[in-house]
C-alpha cells in the first residue's frame, strides 16, 4: 500500500531544517539511488552492526564522504575488543576523511567484549580528538532504556556532555525514536533543567511498514500501545501499508518552545528505506510549504 501524501504545518516543515539520516554499511546502493533527493551536506549516521565489519563501515563512510554529505559513523564502545582496534578504525576514519564528525554508544552487548564498558570510557581515552573528531553525539531516551536505571541514564548523559566540552569536542544528543511526542518534550525541558545545553537530534521513525516499525519498537522499549499507535496511523491488528511521521511533526511542532526545549534538529531512522524517507521529507517539506 503506497504512502499517502504528507501534509504539515509551516511549523512542522520548519523543524526539517538540518535534519540528518541514518544508513548501515550495506546501503550503499541505497545512498546512490537517494543522493539527489538529500541536500547536500546532509548529516548521514552510518550505523555500527554487529554483523558488518569494520571494512563495510568504512566504506559506507567513505561513499557517504564522495556523494557531498557529512559521514557520522558509529562507535560501538562494548563491541571494541582493544585499544588498539579503536585506533585502527579511527585512524582509517580520518584517512578517508570521514572522522570529523562520530556518535559513540555503549552498544548492544550486555558485557564489554574489551576494556570500554560504555561511552563514556571512549570518550576518555582522547583518541577521538588526536583523529581529528571536533563533534560527538550521545544518545538521549526519552522512554528509558529498558536495561537501565532512568537516573543512570541521566547521570550519564550530564558526565558525557561535560566531558566531552572538556575536552574541546561538540557534543550533540541523538535521542530514540518514537510514536509519542509528550515523553520527548517532558524528556527534553528536564535535559535543560538539568544543564544539558547541547543540541538535540529527536529520533523520527521514517516511513515503514507497520509490521517493521512495530517490530523496532519493541526490540528498543518503545512505547506502542493501542491509543499512541493509532494516532500515529497503525493498526496492531492489520499489520499492512505503510506509515510516515506527519502526526509525530506536526504534534512535535505545536508543543515545541524554543526557550524550554532548547535547539533541537530531527533524526530520522530509515529501516533500511533510505530512499523512501528522503522522498517522504522531500514531499512532507513541498506539501507544508504550499499549505
Amino acid at each position: 500500500m503506497p504512502i499517502s501524501t504528507p501534509t504539515g504545518s509551516p511549523a512542522a516543515v520548519g523543524l526539517l531544517t538540518g535534519f540528518s539520516l541514518e544508513m548501515t554499511g550495506r546501503d550503499v546502493p541505497a545512498l546512490r539511488e537517494a543522493a539527489p533527493q538529500i541536500p547536500r551536506g546532509t548529516r548521514i549516521n552510518v550505523t555500527f552492526l554487529g554483523h558488518e565489519d569494520p571494512a563495510l563501515r568504512l566504506a559506507a563512510a567513505r561513499a557517504v564522504r564522495e556523494h557531498g554529505f557529512v559521514p557520522v559513523p558509529h562507535i560501538s564502545a562494548r563491541r571494541l575488543r582493544s585499544p588498539g582496534e579503536l585506533e585502527e578504525f579511527l585512524s582509517d576514519l580520518a584517512e578517508a576523511g570521514a572522522a570529523e564528525q562520530v556518535l559513540v554508544v555503549g552498544g548492544d552487548p550486555g558485557a564489554p567484549e574489551g576494556p570500554y564498558e560504555d561511552s563514556l570510557a571512549v570518550i576518555r581515552t582522547g583518541m577521538l580528538q588526536r583523529h581529528g573528531v571536533r563533534g560527538v553525539g550521545i544518545g538521549g531516551y526519552p522512554e528509558g532504556h529498558p536495561a537501565v536505571d532512568d537516573d543512570v541514564l541521566w547521570s550519564a548523559l550530564v558526565a558525557k556532555t561535560a566531558a566531552l566540552r572538556e575536552q574541546g569536542l561538540e557534543p550533540t544528543v541523538i535521542t530514540q525514536f518514537g510514536f509519542d511526542t509528550r515523553p520527548v518534550l517532558a524528556w527534553l525541558a528536564e535535559a535543560r533543567r538539568r544543564g544539558v545545553d547541547a543540541p538535540v537530534r529527536i529520533g523520527v521513525p521514517g516511513p515503514a511498514g507497520a509490521r517493521r516499525l512495530l517490530g523496532y519498537a519493541r526490540r528498543f522499549g518503545v512505547a506502542t500501545s493501542a491509543g499512541i499507535v493509532q494516532k500515529y496511523g497503525l493498526s496492531l491488528t492489520h499489520l499492512l501499508g505503510t506509515a510516515g511521521p506527519d502526526r509525530f511533526l506536526c504534534d512535535l511542532a505545536e508543543g515545541y518552545d524554543a526557550g524550554v526545549h532548547g535547539p533541537v534538529l530531527l533524526h530520522f531512522y530509515t529501516f533500511g528505506g533510505l530512499g523512501a524517507t528522503a522522498a517522504w521529507i522531500r514531499e512532507f517539506g513541498a506539501h507544508g510549504a504550499a499549505s
